[in-house]
């Protein structure tokens, strides 16, 4: 009986992350959790339907090419400039830091929205995942809002099943399976493109494909052609930049990513979102475009007639069926943790693990649910919005309150269980962006800026009249006694680790031996798609010739790629 009781609280303890307090300085982790997390998550399956949905909304090759470019940089800059140093000085997830700054009843209200919203984005990627395993059942693309077959109800369960198990393994676990999964999908992305692009000239034009010399030309004729099938407006290049820099809000802006980047040993990993944005938001959304455009030659369809799955498996047969459904995995366990979070801050008492897992069937039934998954660029754009203002409160307090003679935390100071002027800052925020959104004042990607200034002057200004202004010396003091015994605490901790924190472990030959493997693996569909590009009238013939191979070095990967990192990680 001891021995299982001791079992389970060492699970228990393995399953802990803080959630209500600092990280200590043990536990923090290196850059290679974050590389990993970044660019597995954002490397994803809706980078499919996303490059899709920049074709057929009318976007012209120039403004995709820079626009993505402008907007994925900003992103990048606020991740680093703001996110991961608010992350790195408090240790503290968001929900926990805006529990302090605004109150447990304020703090409820944000983490059931906070938790709806993650869910339902977590409930897209498991539907983007869903929708290559449905190839496999001869189950139906579901295009609309509804399931509208049985099968795929039970497919998405199934999916969503093996997210749940891994998110509630915690954070490390997370960036583990990203670490594994990220250089394959980024590798899958860019071959797919690069064996689509030649269909477009040899079923578009009748031609053969001489090089990426052609690039430009086919991508204005048959990618992004500036022009929307029905003839409504297409994309501009600022709304192109607004939309790449927005569609992460949440996580960066809003900082969500706190969660993540409180475990990190500086704030410059924060620019570790590149690998992201740049792998995942520009190399894989331009080659998904690509892709939703072969697709559709190759089908004879249109591109509302596809799913992520429909657009994988034309471009890269079986091999675009492991691609979607891993790449809806990497991005929905961290979502889901996410979610977590935000619910286990409400009830402390509860384990973050039981929680998650409590959030992850949620998740799951909203995946059955497709309605976000067909208007998802809206969603990630309303969804930035929403949570935006939190983002502006935080910021206000943490770097703007000292510098004008105001003192963070103040609220807490005075023991209110609400703030109100956070409560009604984040009211106005929000009806201020929705007000102009509805009235065609702004667009819905422009609205951020003015939002999140918005709001933090409306803090700034409520808190000042509320009692910002006022000494809290003696609160304050208090309040620093109980972060040095828990930084006391740590330390204690930190002795008990210290024999195990202070080994340096060699690579071994197994560890050396299959990390050459899985390298090899990937040269190997890299090698075979260029193959593709050089066949001439054979095209055919050698774009079949790969959809048939890459499954082969694919299932090679794997089995080397989680082998490294279980003796990387020992």
């Amino acid at each position: 009986m001891s021995t299982t009781i001791t079992a389970t609280e060492d699970k228990k303890i393995e399953l802990s992350e803080y959630e209500q307090e600092r990280v200590p300085k043990h536990k923090l982790l290196g850059w290679r959790h974050f590389l990993g997390t970044y660019s597995g998550e954002h490397v994803a399956g809706t980078e499919f339907v996303i490059g899709a949905a920049f074709v057929a909304w009318g976007a012209s090759t120039f403004d995709i090419l820079m626009g993505l470019l402008v907007g994925n940089l900003m992103a990048v800059l606020t991740w680093a400039l703001i996110t991961a140093p608010i992350a790195t000085q408090s240790r503290l997830t968001v929900y926990e830091y805006l529990r302090r700054i605004a109150g447990p009843g304020f703090n409820k209200v944000y983490n059931v929205v906070n938790a709806v919203l993650f869910c339902a984005l977590g409930g897209a990627m498991i539907t983007v995942s869903a929708s290559a395993v449905r190839i496999l059942f001869n189950i139906p693309a579901q295009t609309h809002w509804y399931p509208d077959s049985g099968a795929f109800v039970a497919v998405a369960l199934a999916v969503g099943a093996i997210v749940v198990a891994i998110a509630v393994l915690g954070f490390k676990k997370c960036a583990q399976f990203a670490t594994v999964c990220s250089p394959w999908l980024l590798v899958i992305f860019v071959t797919g493109g690069m064996v689509s692009l030649p269909a477009l000239s040899y079923f578009g034009n009748g031609e053969t494909f001489t090089g990426f010399g052609q690039f430009i030309s086919l991508a204005d004729q048959y990618i992004w052609t500036g022009q929307t099938p029905d003839g409504s407006p297409s994309l501009t290049f600022w709304q192109i930049a607004a939309f790449a820099w927005v569609c992460n809000l949440a996580m960066h802006g809003s900082l969500g990513d706190m969660a993540l980047l409180r475990f990190a040993k500086s704030a410059k990993y924060g620019y570790f979102s590149a690998f992201g944005m740049f792998f995942g938001h520009y190399v894989a959304w331009i080659c998904a475009g690509i892709m939703g455009a072969g697709a559709m030659l190759l089908l004879d369809t249109n591109m509302s007639n596809l799913d992520a799955g429909g657009i994988a498996h034309a471009a890269l047969g079986a091999t675009g069926i492991v691609a979607v459904i891993i790449a809806g995995w990497t991005t929905s366990n961290p979502t889901i943790y996410r979610a977590g979070l935000a619910i286990q801050s409400i009830f402390p008492n509860k384990s973050r693990a039981y929680i998650t897992t409590i959030v992850g069937v949620v998740t799951v039934i909203i995946a059955c649910f497709p309605f976000v998954f067909t208007r998802l660029l809206d969603f990630v754009g309303y969804m930035g919005l929403l949570l935006a203002p939190v983002g502006a409160i935080i910021v206000s307090e943490h770097w703007v309150f000292k510098k004008i003679g105001l003192t963070p935390l103040w609220s807490k100071y005075q023991g209110n269980d609400l703030n109100k002027a956070a409560l009604m800052t984040w009211a106005i925020g929000v009806v201020f962006a929705v007000t102009c959104e509805r009235l065609g004042i702004l667009h819905l990607f422009f609205l951020f800026v003015p939002t999140y200034l918005l709001s933090m002057a409306v803090y700034i200004g409520l808190a000042k009249s509320m009692g910002a202004a006022e000494d809290y010396s003696e609160q304050e003091a208090q309040y620093h006694d109980e972060l040095k015994r828990e930084d006391e605490r740590h330390a204690i901790e930190a002795k008990q680790e210290e024999q195990q924190e202070d080994t340096i472990k060699q690579a071994n030959t197994l560890e050396k031996i299959t990390g050459m493997i899985a390298l090899t693996s990937l040269a190997a569909i890299f090698i075979s798609a260029f193959k593709v590009w050089g066949a001439g009238g054979d095209y055919q013939d050698a774009f079949q010739a790969f959809k048939d191979f890459a499954i082969y070095p694919t299932i090679i990967y794997f089995i080397a790629a989680t082998t490294w990192i279980s003796q990387r990680d020992k």
